[in-house]
């Protein structure tokens, strides 16, 4: 008795999808969120040039009160890091959509 093998079907080349991404021109931040970036920077810029100086005139004498100064020491760090919270709550924040 002759057998007979069935044909298997050779698998087909699969075509390639490619799909296309569609890109908007819409800015990322709108203008709220760009004046509170601009606002988290000046808290941070204060908050820096607060806590700058400090330079003796002799430099053989140290003044602990111009170095540990309460403005250097405390209200400087809240600025930067009240500015970074700013910073942070800019970029989140979503922008109300307007009603037109």
């Amino acid at each position: 008795m002759a057998t007979t093998k069935k044909a298997t079907p050779a698998a087909a080349p699969k075509a390639k999808v490619t799909t296309t991404k569609s890109y908007s021109n819409a800015p990322l931040f709108g203008k709220e969120n760009y004046r509170w970036m601009l606002i988290g920077i000046v808290l941070v810029a204060l908050g820096l040039i607060l806590m700058g100086g400090g330079k003796s005139k002799d430099p053989n004498v140290f003044n602990p009160r111009e170095v540990y100064s309460f403005t250097r020491i405390t209200i400087a760090p809240i600025l930067i890091l009240a500015g970074f919270v700013v910073e942070i709550f800019a970029i989140f924040r979503k922008d109300k959509p307007s009603a037109q």
